[in-house]
């Protein structure tokens, strides 16, 4: 959330808002509301949409609701409804008070029950297919349905047999009684009920009528006070049908729909259908997998919530779609991380050491900073020892040109440690570089060598304390900047997003490390602690890396 000494940047919804407050439009309240559907886990689209709505309520002193757009039982489930619960209030939101579409099953049927008397609403036999064909196109007029003037008292009387169960799934709908001719398709007598035998996970067989989205979101909003309905650019064109419901049924309180664009971000999908057929074909690890751009997986991989909400600032609010590089996310991240992550070391791929002058039995306890800006973080111990751990990359049989690691007979530093030499390499059948045998100059410990410039400096762990763990490294889920522009989605399908190491190492401060941890490990990436993680084993996701590779 903003801060006085961070304000939010202006948009042009915050300037619709404070003018709104000028004229005292609404009586001088301001109420929002944010309202998902329960049928899938949130992601990184619906936080812009969750910052922007609860944001401009804290901002005015108004009020945000949840409420969850529960009228597809089909595809909905409790389970999904406690993840958005959580995603939520990981952000740093708390909504004023929780609802449920459902919660007004009643009073919008009695609402149809208007508009049927009103002659604004016939119940219509024409098969889905049918009323398809009847719609017309952008370029033909719709066409009228038969049933369109059927008598008010007989629509009345099939939509209450249609409430009682009496008709099967597909029999009969409601429709609106607009204007088949109209330019805008929604407007062509738009469907406000179906028929549907679902058990429904909160109002169970109580209802087999359930009314549509676009009839029961704007009833929804004039029934909680809603003054701003703020919601994507895809419904723009539904605005006209959201004004002329409420304007028929003259509800006490009418909101205003204002549109903003949909975040689309590239190397991902945004479609919750196709993230959820991501999910049931197995192609990731759940809702939560850390390549996913749900809110759970970007907090498994180790996103923080302040991260997200300065990512949401910074893209700002438009009325222009347009497409978010992935580098926007890191980089908020990465600031966030290089502020506040401790710091500590791991071996990724590891290349065993000896140091042969070094004694047999000792260790040492060295001092080491948790972040090196940051006094009041503390310090930490980091034992070492005669044998340690380096990364396979931080040494070279044939250096290239301007290597400033480790090399035969070369000398480099260690981090916070000594100056070490390599003075034998040893090798597998294969050439294979399985052991370096080296010697170190004792006097080095926080001073420089004498007569001798040492350029290099590199990571380490003991391997005696060290403690074995799994690194998660993962790459973008598509190989294709958007992949839903391409024939089909899965066809770009990155088969390389994640590669696991199973035999690295980090130092021994780590051994109590909690899920949802995060670290900068020194010289290498940002990494988090995974739920998978065993007090045998952790398990660790790469988040981001130390500077964009761009």
């Amino acid at each position: 959330m903003s801060t006085p000494e961070n304000q939010p940047s202006a948009n042009f919804i915050r300037q619709i808002v404070s003018n709104d407050l000028a004229i005292n439009k609404h009586n001088g309240k301001i109420a929002t509301r944010f309202p998902p559907e329960p049928n899938g886990f949130l992601h990184i689209g619906h936080a812009k949409s969750i910052c922007l709505n609860f944001g401009i309520a804290q901002e005015n002193q108004g009020t945000c609701n949840l409420r969850f757009d529960d009228t597809n039982p089909e595809k909905e489930s409790i389970e999904f409804m406690q993840s958005i619960e959580k995603d939520v209030q990981w952000l740093g939101f708390q909504w004023t008070a929780e609802y449920h579409s459902s919660d007004y099953f009643d009073p919008l049927y009695d609402y149809a029950v208007q508009l049927i008397n009103q002659n604004l609403a016939y119940v219509d036999s024409l098969s889905a297919e049918e009323i398809r064909a009847y719609r017309g196109s952008l370029t033909e007029e719709g066409k009228e349905s038969p049933d369109r003037n059927r008598p008010i008292a007989k629509s009345l009387d099939l939509f209450k047999r249609m409430r009682e169960g009496e008709f099967e799934d597909g029999k009969y709908v409601l429709r609106a009684k607009i204007d088949m001719a109209s330019p805008n398709i929604n407007m062509r007598d738009p469907t406000l009920y179906r028929i549907r035998r679902t058990h429904h996970h909160r109002t169970g067989g109580d209802w087999c009528l359930y009314p549509m989205y676009d009839y029961t979101h704007c009833i929804s909003d004039a029934i909680e006070g809603i003054t701003h309905s703020l919601c994507t650019l895809e419904f723009e064109d539904h605005r006209p049908l959201y004004d002329w419901i409420l304007d028929k049924l003259q509800t006490p309180c009418h909101p205003q729909q204002i549109e903003f664009a949909r975040l689309q971000l590239e190397y991902t999908v945004m479609s919750k259908r196709k993230l959820a057929q991501l999910v049931i074909e197995n192609h990731v690890k759940g809702w939560d997998d850390p390549r996913m751009p749900t809110i759970a997986g970007l907090r498994r991989r180790g996103f923080t919530p302040d991260s997200i909400r300065d990512f949401c600032e910074r893209i700002g609010i438009t009325k222009k779609d347009a497409w978010i590089k992935m580098a926007a996310l890191e980089s908020c991240i990465r600031d966030d991380l290089n502020e506040n992550a401790p710091r500590a070391m791991a071996v990724l791929k590891p290349l065993r050491v000896v140091i042969e002058n070094y004694p047999d039995e000792q260790v040492e306890l060295l001092t080491a900073k948790n972040h090196p800006q940051k006094e009041e973080m503390g310090t930490r111990e980091i034992p070492f020892s005669k044998i340690i751990l380096i990364e396979q990359e931080d040494f070279s049989l044939v250096p290239p040109p301007k290597f400033k690691r480790l090399i035969e007979g070369g000398e480099v530093r260690l981090r916070g440690a000594y100056v070490i030499k390599c003075e034998k390499v040893i090798t597998d059948t294969a050439g294979n570089v399985i052991e370096l045998r080296c010697s170190y100059d004792k006097v080095t410990l926080g001073k420089k060598p004498e007569g001798r410039k040492v350029k290099g400096v590199i990571h380490w762990v003991s391997e005696q304390h060290s403690i074995p763990a799994e690194l998660r490294l993962y790459a973008p889920l598509f190989t294709e900047a958007n992949p839903e522009a391409q024939s089909h989605f899965l066809e770009t399908l990155n088969p390389n997003s994640l590669e696991i190491l199973s035999d690295s190492r980090v130092e021994a401060s780590l051994a109590n490390a909690k899920p949802e941890t995060r670290y900068q490990f020194e010289r290498c990436a940002y990494f988090c602690v995974d739920s998978d993680s065993r007090a045998e084993k952790l398990v660790l996701n790469r988040t981001v890396s130390l500077r964009d590779s761009k």
